[in-house]
């Protein structure tokens, strides 16, 4: 608390600008509120920075991303003899989010002071864009202003290497010591902004540019038709992926697209959705009304950042939400059979997903004489695949790529989830069984489970508030550590892998209870906010036997977070 206290009246005395000068004051007295903004410094993992937008040094703010920023550049500065380069050369973008422009301007006026050249996306722009342009502009780094689809409170910082894919673990521990060793108010180099721009040190990147990146796009479809009676709404939740998704949707032949108006420009706030998650039914309230209006055969929604897609599909008189695995079982199937029918798909074929997505992939690239990845989760060690791939010369025999929480990745264009691109692929599969069968995607799916197997996921998700967060998730971890689970219901667990033992690239605070019948159990920590995730796989023979599955993992892991919080 004496730190707290220490480093809060050192903000005081600091501080110029009006509101966060305000926000101090609005705390003072507030012992609890002030250990937790100014007790410890904003984590640096490896997604970069995330949290809530305040003033303290457990915040985001511009100087807590001045800082990250100045710790940044001074690692890239370091290490600039292994860059062979004499320029160093950054990417910055950012979403809709509340900041996100300030926080990316004030990224790029601290890299221009750091004799390292920007390249800035001039409005907002999708995640899997920025790394794009990072490899096509031969950049070593790239920083995301975004937070995903967190609410409106929240916003982030993602870093990204010269390969165009997220920073691992060992990078982000490095960037961090040099981040740690920052003086938030001492040392700090920054010129103005409006100064970088007439210097050149801050370029922004031009349309050539997306236009590129559309063209790939493009070039990842499969059957290159269209449906005229597909009937498509979209909404991108507020976000970036306006400009893009619907560019690319007309580039491709689908000319009837009805967007969401009240989702449509840009917006912090999200007004109209508290929640842009499009893995949630929730975030696609608005966009079923007009669908409704319009007789939508599909609605398609992109989170702030518009690397996520989420996708629904009109049954009978309303629509039902597909969840990240079933769309990527779906793409999966489409992609491998008609690679397959047109002699495309590669020989030695590779299809790469993390460890808790659905097992029903491994069913269907088998029967295409595919090969999964199983990775870590997180899109990174997906793209960790591909790079391992191109570096050996088998880059073409990446084939797709997903991950549960709706992320997809067709193609190796870039090394990160790309909504705009799956977007593109979901309306053209959906268009395909429409006119080709008469079948709508949840009919497919069922065709899909008779053929394979009903296989079932759920995803149980724990959230913690204040200080003790931490402590409390790291308990369930040990619990879980310790405690020897011989069954959940009916069903006996075979054994139980820590990744924590694991070496190497596959070492993760994850523990997998592997259970009779292929059922398996997953729990990890968030990595970017405060929570704890619990992943139930299951196969059956049946829906009704799926279900009860699923139920009686569910009520064994709410028995045990009763008992243990």
């Amino acid at each position: 608390m004496e730190l707290a206290i220490k480093n809060y009246k050192m903000w005081l005395n600091k501080i110029k600008e009006h509101e966060i000068l305000e926000d101090l004051v609005s705390i003072k007295g507030d012992f609890q509120e002030i250990e937790d903004r100014f007790g410890s410094d904003i984590k640096f993992g490896t997604a970069g920075l995330r949290g809530v937008m305040q003033s303290g040094s457990n915040r985001m703010n511009i100087y807590t991303v001045r800082k990250a920023t100045q710790g940044l550049a001074n690692y890239l500065n370091s290490k600039n003899k292994n860059f062979e380069t004499k320029e160093l050369i950054i990417v910055i973008s950012y979403d809709s989010r509340i900041n996100s422009k300030l926080f990316a301007r004030e990224s790029a006026s601290v890299m221009a002071a750091n004799n390292i050249k920007v390249y800035l996306t001039s409005e907002l722009a999708p995640t899997p864009f920025l790394s794009y342009c990072i490899r096509k502009l031969g950049a070593q780094a790239g920083i995301m202003i975004t937070a995903s689809h967190n609410t409106a409170e929240y916003n982030g910082y993602k870093c990204y290497g010269g390969d165009g894919a997220q920073i691992d673990e060992i990078i982000s521990n490095e960037i961090y010591g040099y981040i740690s060793r920052v003086d938030i108010f001492n040392d700090i180099n920054r010129i103005e902004y409006e100064r970088g721009i007439e210097s050149g040190r801050i370029k922004f990147i031009g349309e050539s540019l997306t236009d590129a990146y559309l063209n790939e796009i493009l070039s990842q479809r499969i059957l290159k038709t269209t449906s005229e009676n597909l009937n498509i709404t979209y909404t991108p939740l507020n976000g970036a992926g306006n400009k893009y998704v619907r560019k690319a949707l007309k580039l491709s032949g689908f000319e009837q697209v009805s967007v969401v108006k009240a989702q449509e420009e840009p917006d912090g706030n999200f007004t109209t959705c508290p929640y842009p998650n499009p893995e949630k039914i929730e975030a696609f309230y608005e966009a079923i009304k007009v669908a409704k209006l319009n007789e939508s055969d599909i609605i398609l929604a992109t989170d702030p950042d518009s690397d996520r897609l989420g996708v629904c599909v009109k049954q009978e008189d309303d629509y039902r939400l597909l969840s990240g695995n079933e769309i990527g079982a779906l793409l999966t199937d489409y992609i491998l059979k008609h690679k397959s029918d047109k002699k495309l798909l590669p020989k030695c074929g590779i299809i790469c997903k993390t460890i808790v997505s659905t097992t029903m992939v491994d069913k269907i690239s088998e029967s295409y004489g595919c090969e999964v990845k199983n990775v870590l989760i997180g899109f990174k060690n997906i793209a960790r695949e591909i790079m391992e791939l191109e570096k050996n010369g088998r880059e073409e025999d990446y084939v797709f790529g997903f991950e549960e929480s709706n992320g997809y990745l067709c193609g190796s264009y870039v090394r990160d989830k790309d909504a705009v691109s799956a977007a593109i692929l979901v309306c053209e599969m959906a268009a395909y069984y429409k006119s080709a069968l008469g079948l709508n995607l949840a009919q497919v799916l069922e065709k899909m489970y008779s053929k394979y197997g009903y296989f079932g996921e759920k995803t149980l998700s724990y959230e913690f508030r204040g200080p003790s967060s931490n402590s409390k998730i790291q308990k369930i971890m040990e619990f879980f550590r310790e405690a020897k689970v011989l069954s959940i219901g009916n069903n006996k667990v075979g054994n139980t892998l820590d990744y924590l033992n694991f070496d190497g690239n596959s070492k993760s605070n994850i523990i997998e209870l592997r259970l009779e019948n292929d059922a398996k159990l997953i729990i990890r920590p968030s990595g970017t906010e405060p929570k704890i995730k619990f992943y139930v796989l299951v196969k059956a023979n049946s829906k009704a036997e799926k279900d009860r599955l699923i139920q009686e993992f569910c009520e064994f892991v709410e028995s045990c977070m009763r008992n243990l919080i």
